[in-house]
């Protein structure tokens, strides 16, 4: 079999009609990257043969006509397992085996000491597991560098957390432009996308407000156009609304809603049966493993 042969062109010239072979899963980190592509360059196949544009830097890999058709989940667990050393050691994850299509709606419900936050750990970067694979857009994690890891976590994954973690001293504006600030957008354009982000949860008319003025379901909604910014391909939100009263917690879960109507792939960890019901499917954690009840 001929083995491929690929030469770099623009995104402009791809899009114009010029035919990627395949796309492999890799983070579009800003700049020069690796094999010396640009930050608007890909990699296309000689001789035409069809497939998907890039519509960023990518690597590029033949694949045959099936594993085309199907894109990868957005989030796949086999056998994941995470153990923390001990005498004895504590088996907080054991055996998980999860997979999250694009636009999947997902609650993760179960008490104390389940092994939520964990999993929330290793599902945005933040941990390891020990043992098992967590494939991201179908791109094995696990042994990847610290730096790799980083970039895929700052372009593919959005957190929001319970505690909202805004910078108290700076405008809601300016949190959410922090979330591009290493990005190597320009200004202008990062301004434009916090804008934009700020207006579709409805917090256009705060840009200026500082967060301890605001209600709870304000900072939480600044926080939600703080993860969205980057378009990522995954929401993940640990206990969003466990600082909130009930009709604050409604706005929030709406709005999680919307942007789940808009295609946006959400997982939410919660201990909220309400939380969990708004869910397209729901799955539950306790000693360790999971299983789907919804």
């Amino acid at each position: 079999m001929r083995k491929p042969r690929f030469r770099r062109v623009t995104a402009a010239a791809a899009e114009a009609g010029v035919l990627v072979d395949e796309v492999a899963a890799r983070a579009a980190a800003p700049g020069p990257t690796a094999g010396g592509l640009g930050p608007l360059e890909v990699l296309v196949e000689d001789g035409g043969s069809t497939g998907a544009v890039a519509a960023a830097p990518v690597d590029v890999v033949a694949l045959g006509p099936e594993e085309r058709a199907t894109p990868a989940p957005v989030i796949e667990l086999r056998g994941l397992g995470r153990t923390f050393p001990g005498d004895p050691p504590l088996h907080v994850l054991r055996d998980v085996s999860l997979v999250v299509e694009r636009g999947d709606y997902v609650t993760v419900v179960g008490p104390s000491g389940a092994g939520k936050s964990t999993l929330l750990h290793i599902l945005g970067l933040l941990d390891r597991p020990t043992s098992g694979d967590y494939l991201l857009d179908g791109l094995a994690t696990r042994d990847l560098s610290e730096q790799d890891r980083s970039a895929l976590r700052g372009g593919r994954i959005g957190f929001v957390f319970q505690s909202f973690h805004l910078l108290p001293h700076r405008s809601v504006l300016d949190n959410v432009l922090l979330a591009t600030l290493y990005s190597g957008v320009p200004r202008t354009e990062r301004r434009e996308r916090a804008l934009a982000a700020l207006e579709r949860v409805g917090m256009s008319h705060r840009l200026d407000f500082m967060p301890p003025v605001l209600s709870g379901g304000e900072r939480q909604r600044v926080a939600v156009a703080r993860a969205v910014i980057a378009s990522p391909h995954v929401l993940l939100a640990d206990e969003p609304t466990g600082n909130l009263d009930s009709a604050t917690s409604a706005g929030v879960l709406d709005l999680f809603d919307e942007l789940h109507a808009d295609g946006l792939t959400l997982v939410v960890i919660t201990h909220d049966a309400t939380v969990s019901a708004r869910a397209r499917r729901r799955v539950r954690i306790a000693d360790g493993t999971l299983r789907e009840v919804g």
